[in-house]
Formats: structure tokens, C-alpha cells, sequence
């Protein structure tokens, strides 16, 4: 039987161009390949999961390539590509610095970089972690990481820029990683899932890469366990809102049209359907804050690439949001926003989210008095008799 391979590492980049995401810093990376004007050392900072050390991978295979492509991409059919891949590269080391990160690992580090490559043009230095790294591990690196020999090469990944100090940063060139795009990732998933021969909704690998918060890694986890779930090899929105236990559109969808209709009874019901689901309360407030931005988002035609779901789920947006004024959406929002913050606060969880529907369930109605409030002081005949009554009152 043969071994089953996660698609994080059976589908990871092995040139610049397959990289998602992040075309920013690849292109830098090519550029300077091109020009050859590489830093002696880089950082690679982001969040988990969005390509630091594969395009730490590729750059150190890219450099000692022997056959590089015209759009400085490894060509992977050389010597020194075929060892990369292969894992047995002399010329290329990788450091996990969560694990090795004291004074004696460094120096053993610093110990290599003295030999020069065998067969190959630079040596590289991968230190994945490096915030991980002591304050006494880090002097021991300055000086070497100031003045290197001409072949060498460091490149440093981090997820926690902030924990690394001030004289490391000024020695290296520094990248940032975005998070990425929920459409990147999606559209992502839906190639492997072609190539796997799994049938996969639209909106399942939406919300899947939505789940994932911009991490590409965790996204190909979350589409592996869901195949893994399907005895069909089919990912289906039902099964993935099912399995991965996310509140449906739907709840919020009918949720608002209870508040446009004044119907707290169907609010209240609707809120107890979800409590008795299994979801966490405060949860439920969070993703009525956001389904209430997004359906302001839908206000605006310039503001509707900022929704980040499929056309499908895009045009029930739009429809309810053109039935919703903007003036209840934004007290709505406003009211949710400060019972989210209170939530933590409340010593009855339950009734402090209800309290909050029934406020939303009579907004309308609010607004309908302060109307008629306002139109009523307009009116000339209604400003005589007050004033009448205010004479007598003297």
C-alpha cells in the first residue's frame, strides 16, 4: 500500500512561479537573482503557513542551480537541483531553530560556514525560527552574520519579527509575507482537487479557505480532512459547514430578515437553534458583526470586491442588502460591535446576546418615532400649541 502524502508537502512550490500569494516577494527574488545583487542575509517574515521557508527552499536551490531558466527559475533537471530535491544538497543546510537554538548550535553553524562549497557556487544557510534563538545564541551569530565569506549565504524565517533583536535586523533584507487571499486559495484548492479527482463545490473550498485565514498550509489540511471525511471523494458545502462545525450563512441571512420584519420570536428561536447546535455564543456575535459588514460592503458597487465569498452567496448579499437601509445596518453594526466588546463582562451570556436581538428587533421601529417625533416639531401648528402651553404654564 502506498504512503499517503499531505498535500502541503506533496504539492509544495518547487519554483518562484508556483508560489501563491506572494508575487511581491518572488519577483524581488528573481530581480536580484537576474542582476546579481543578493544580500548577504535575509529575513522572511509573516504569518504560519503563507510560503517562508518554501521560498527559502526555492531561492537557495535557484542560486546554486547550474542551469538556470531565462526567467531565473531552477531548472530542476541538474546536479545540483536533482540533490536539492532529493534532500542529500552539501551546499544547502536547514536549521529549525525551535529546537537548536542555543550558543553551542550556533557555533557549530558558524563552524561550517569556514569550509567553502564542494561543487557548487554559494553555500546557504536556512534558520527557520530564528526568533526561537537565545540572546546569547544571537551575539554569537552577529559577527558572522556581518561579514560572511563571499560564498555563503543566510536566510532567517520568522513568524515574530518583534522577538528579534535590533542588531540582527539591520544586517539582514528584510520581506514581509502577506496573508493569503481567500480567492488565491481557493482557486488553489480547486486545481489539487482536479488533479486528485475529487469533486469539490465552489463554495465548500470558499469557506475552507476562508477557515484557513490567509494560511495556504492549513487550508490543504483542512481540504485533506474533509476529503478524508467524504466517503465519496466529494467536498460539499453541507459537509464542510457540518464537519468543520461553521454557523451557515443562512442563520444570519434569516436572522436579519426577522429584525426587517419585527419578528422577535424567529430571532430568539433562531438563536436558540444555534445554542443548541453546539455553537459558542460569542462566536455567533462575531459572525453577525461581520455579516453585517458585508452587507454594508454590498451598499456600495466599489466596495463589493471587499466580499469574500462565491457569486453565489455574493447575489443573496446584494439582494438583502438593497431590502436593508444603511442607516439600520450601521446602528445594527454599531450595537453589535459594543455587545461583542461587553460580552466577556456579562455574568449571563444567553441573555446578554438575546437582550441584543430584541434591541435589533425593534430598531425599525425606533427610527419610525424619532420620524415622526422630528416631523411633528416641524409642523407650524404643532409649535403654536406648545408655545400656548408653555404661556399658560407662566
Amino acid at each position: 500500500m502506498e504512503n499517503f502524502v499531505v498535500s502541503a508537502r506533496k504539492y509544495r512550490p518547487s519554483t518562484f512561479e508556483a508560489v501563491i500569494g506572494q508575487s511581491h516577494i518572488t519577483d524581488t527574488l528573481k530581480n536580484a537573482i537576474k542582476s546579481n545583487q543578493l544580500a548577504q542575509a535575509f529575513l522572511f517574515c509573516g504569518p504560519r503557513g503563507v510560503g517562508k521557508t518554501t521560498c527559502a527552499r526555492i531561492l537557495a536551490k535557484t542560486i546554486n542551480c547550474l542551469n538556470l531558466t531565462p526567467d531565473c527559475e531552477p531548472c530542476n533537471a541538474c546536479t545540483s537541483c536533482v540533490s536539492f530535491n532529493k534532500g542529500s544538497s552539501l551546499n544547502i543546510s536547514e536549521l529549525d531553530a525551535a529546537s537548536n537554538n542555543s550558543v553551542d548550535d550556533i557555533r557549530s553553524l558558524v563552524e561550517q560556514v569556514r569550509y567553502p562549497p564542494q561543487g557548487g557556487k554559494r553555500k546557504v544557510y536556512i534558520i527557520d525560527e530564528v526568533h526561537m534563538l537565545s540572546n546569547q545564541a544571537f551575539n554569537a551569530f552577529l559577527k558572522t552574520l556581518e561579514e560572511p565569506p563571499s560564498y555563503a549565504i543566510f536566510i532567517l524565517a520568522t513568524t515574530e519579527k518583534h522577538k528579534i533583536i535590533p542588531t540582527i535586523l539591520s544586517r539582514c533584507q528584510i520581506f514581509d509575507f502577506n496573508r493569503i487571499q481567500v480567492k488565491d486559495i481557493a482557486l488553489h484548492l480547486g486545481s489539487i482537487a482536479q488533479k486528485e479527482d475529487v469533486k469539490a463545490d465552489a463554495e465548500a473550498l470558499n469557506l475552507i479557505s476562508r477557515k484557513a485565514d490567509g494560511a495556504l498550509r492549513d487550508a490543504l489540511s483542512l481540504f485533506d480532512l474533509m476529503v478524508t471525511f467524504s466517503t465519496d471523494r466529494h467536498v460539499s458545502y453541507e459537509r464542510v459547514v457540518e464537519n468543520l462545525h461553521i454557523l451557515d450563512y443562512d442563520y444570519y441571512f434569516r436572522l436579519i430578515d426577522a429584525f426587517a420584519n419585527e419578528n422577535r420570536s424567529e430571532a430568539l428561536l433562531i438563536f436558540d437553534e444555534i445554542l443548541r447546535k453546539g455553537f459558542d455564543a460569542h462566536n455567533f456575535l462575531l459572525g453577525l458583526c461581520e455579516h453585517i459588514r458585508d452587507l454594508l460592503m454590498c451598499k456600495d458597487e466599489p466596495t463589493l470586491k471587499l466580499l469574500e465569498v462565491s457569486d453565489e452567496i455574493r447575489e443573496k448579499y446584494k439582494a438583502q442588502a438593497n431590502q436593508t437601509s444603511t442607516r439600520f445596518l450601521i446602528s445594527a453594526l454599531t450595537m453589535a460591535g459594543e455587545s461583542e466588546m461587553g460580552f466577556k463582562a456579562s455574568k449571563n451570556a444567553r441573555l446578554h446576546v438575546e437582550l441584543l436581538l430584541l434591541k435589533l428587533t425593534h430598531l425599525n421601529s425606533a427610527f419610525g418615532l424619532r420620524t415622526l417625533v422630528e416631523q411633528l416639531k416641524t409642523m407650524p401648528q404643532t409649535a403654536s400649541l406648545a408655545e400656548d402651553h408653555t404661556k399658560k404654564k407662566v
